[in-house]
């Protein structure tokens, strides 16, 4: 792994060609590191070609942009893996090889043709599946809040496909070439600006998939699609309390239950069903995530804030078509 600083950027490139021993250990000590280094991820290689693996990030301020590429036909984010890390930064995925690559995240699944790309979230773990095992992947991140305040209504936006017609690809691309090649041009201005320009960036794309708005939709306004913002934080954050309501929400972001009811209305949601579904989002995530294999099932339940396994079995069957027990079997 070689790490370089110049000036405020922080650049580490990690290719397999660069480590000793044969195809099998340096496809071992990549994979490896890719999981317990800087980027905490796992990768899955293609076992039938011969193995190359390289990873290139450049880290300026708040932001980090980098790439993956090799033979690599799927990469996972983990439960595990994001405790690590313990961000809460939104990822721009771009897909810059030739093939479809698939996301998964949030019981949500997009396919990227060649050149579109898509928001995630950090804090939630991901999968994504390459088509024909020759991966090519830029990610960009930086903290949500600064996202946020570029436009409000980003978590809206979350695993929304971003075509390959938009002029975003170029400029992804730029940056990548300018903060990763360590020959790139870097200046200190270059270095003060990117974070604010790729934050721009990310919330450009979030929005240009939004259709929009209609006329009521203009009248909800920006304070009212803040408080929509943190009440579904705070939603996120306290899906362990069986007790959690529209009362106990309305409390934390100090204002009525009614205008809160009103605020969720607006988008075609209840408190309820939004407080349920974000409960089995969680729950999927942790039967799905390998780290959590130790828990039983009654724990998860707990852990997702349902007061009884009956109650959790019953709700999970309804929305996935099997118990927990059963999902966790086929998976």
């Amino acid at each position: 792994m070689h790490a370089i600083k110049g000036g405020s950027v922080e650049r580490i490139r990690y290719s397999s060609a660069d480590l000793d021993g044969g195809e099998a250990l340096r496809r071992e000590q990549w994979i490896s590191s890719l999981s317990s280094g800087y980027a905490h991820l796992h990768a899955d290689p293609v076992m039938e070609t011969a193995f190359k693996g390289e990873l290139s990030i450049a880290k300026a301020g708040q932001v980090s942009i980098g790439s993956i590429r090799g033979t690599v036909k799927s990469i996972t984010r983990s439960r595990e893996n994001i405790t690590v890390q313990n961000t809460n930064n939104l990822v721009l995925l771009l897909n810059a090889g030739p093939s479809s690559l698939c996301v998964d995240q949030s019981r949500r699944s997009v396919e990227l043709a060649s050149g579109a790309s898509v928001v995630i979230e950090q804090c939630e773990p991901s999968l994504i599946r390459v088509s024909d095992g020759n991966c090519n992947l830029v990610a960009v991140q930086t903290e949500r809040d600064h996202v946020r305040l570029r436009y409000a209504g980003v978590e809206d936006c979350l695993m929304s496909v971003v075509p390959a017609s938009t002029p975003l690809q170029g400029l992804i691309q730029a940056y990548l070439a300018m903060l990763v090649d360590p020959a790139g041009l870097t200046t200190p201005l270059i270095n003060q600006f990117a974070p604010d320009h790729i934050a721009d960036i990310i919330a450009a794309a979030a929005s240009s998939t939004r259709p929009a708005p209609l006329q009521g939709e203009a009248r909800f306004g920006v304070l009212s699609r803040e408080r929509l913002e943190e009440a579904r934080r705070y939603i996120r954050q306290n899906l362990d309390n069986p007790d959690l309501n529209d009362e106990h929400v309305a409390d934390h972001i100090s204002i009525s239950q009614s205008q809160l009811r009103k605020d969720f209305e607006r988008e075609g949601l209840s408190i309820g069903r939004y407080i349920r579904e974000r409960r089995l989002d969680r729950a999927l995530t942790m039967l799905r995530d390998p780290a959590c294999s130790r828990y039983r099932i009654i724990d998860i339940a707990f852990a997702c804030g349902f007061r009884n396994l009956v109650t959790f079995n019953r709700a999970f069957r309804d929305a996935y078509g099997a118990t927990p027990s059963e999902l966790r079997q086929n998976f």
